[in-house]
């Protein structure tokens, strides 16, 4: 059950910067299988503070063949959990994890790399680039910005995967205090420098703004979207519409969970995970901003809206699957089903 959260012990703290902290848990043997994991891919922890009950999703910055399992927390201003981390994590001490979740892997192509990190972004992408440069054969193409110098996360780490690599990996920083923030021509720039836009992996990850910056500057490009990896901390903004008018023809929700089959009355504006909550049961779930796919189901019946979607792709959204903690239903009744 994904509720069954298991207690790692830090075995190491790292301050990688001022603001940002890395630690390496161990993984108790009889939960070692649990917790094999991917390079790109999050733990989701689960917190107590201030006598309330959190979940947060963290990205590994290890890679499976280092034998590490390894998160790197930035401290966010307002952000209770990470700058707890960051404040008092301490060797010895325990957290309580989900086994590893996410869909920002590399496929299984051989083809080159492309990836674009800005500030905490790094955190998945060095997991991806290590991964890539230690167990394929894979180049790898790396723009890295940040607003300074005392900013990078990581410096040492890739300066040595650069001198490692030479004839591989092509790292390009890029400092918003020398040369300004990130604009559509740096971008084009970087994407002119390399012979693999066609041919290649396109991995992206960062603040919402640098996100869509990136991802709508490699598509004008002629990337093929299919060709895209997007990982996001934070949900885009965007128009959500009245979610209540949206769903005020909505009169039940049927949730096949666990080999039970709970009907519930459905509240208008209330998302299909707000209704599971609401018949309380325990469905997974972790991001709630439908960016890590941990709680994805399928619709059978009725239909729903999507006000935020990173993980599924046409193909399964046309089979009908969601990221509930983003689906409005839109029908009288909407039937779904956690498999």
């Amino acid at each position: 059950m994904f509720d069954d959260f298991a207690p790692l012990r830090i075995r190491e703290v790292v301050h990688e910067t001022s603001d940002a902290v890395s630690l390496v848990l161990d993984v108790p043997p009889d939960q070692a299988e649990r917790f094999r994991y991917r390079a790109g891919q999050f733990l989701t922890l689960q917190v107590d503070l201030d006598g309330r009950r959190h979940r947060r999703c963290y990205s590994m910055s290890s890679a499976p063949h280092t034998g590490k399992l390894q998160i790197t927390v930035k401290r966010d201003p307002g952000g209770l959990v990470s700058n707890w981390l960051n404040d008092t994590a301490a060797i010895g001490g325990l957290l309580y994890a989900a086994p590893p979740q996410g869909r920002f892997v590399l496929g299984e192509s051989e083809r080159d790399i492309v990836a674009f990190a800005a500030g905490s972004g790094i955190t998945p992408v060095f997991s991806l680039v290590d991964a890539a440069l230690a167990e394929s054969a894979r180049n790898v193409r790396l723009f890295y910005a940040n607003r300074s110098r005392q900013s990078v996360i990581f410096a040492r780490a890739l300066a040595e995967l650069a001198d490692r690599h030479p004839d591989r990996l092509t790292l390009t920083h890029h400092f918003d205090e020398v040369s300004g923030v990130v604009d559509p021509a740096v971008v084009e720039s970087f994407l002119d420098s390399g012979r693999d836009r066609f041919d290649a992996d396109y991995y992206i990850c960062g603040p919402g703004p640098f996100m869509d910056l990136v991802e709508k500057s490699v598509l004008a490009a002629g990337v093929p979207p299919a060709r895209l990896h997007l990982e996001r901390f934070e949900a885009p903004p965007g128009d959500t519409g009245d979610a209540a008018t949206t769903s005020a023809a909505t009169q039940e929700v049927v949730i096949e969970l666990d080999r039970r089959t709970t009907t519930v009355r459905y509240r208008a504006g209330d998302t299909i995970l707000q209704c599971v909550r609401t018949a309380g049961l325990r469905a997974p779930y972790s991001c709630e901003i439908g960016s890590c796919g941990t709680c994805i189901a399928r619709i059978v019946e009725g239909s729903a809206r999507m006000v935020n979607n990173d993980v599924l792709d046409d193909d399964e959204v046309a089979a009908g699957y969601v990221v509930t903690c983003q689906a409005l239903p839109t029908s009288p009744t909407v039937r779904v089903v956690y498999e």
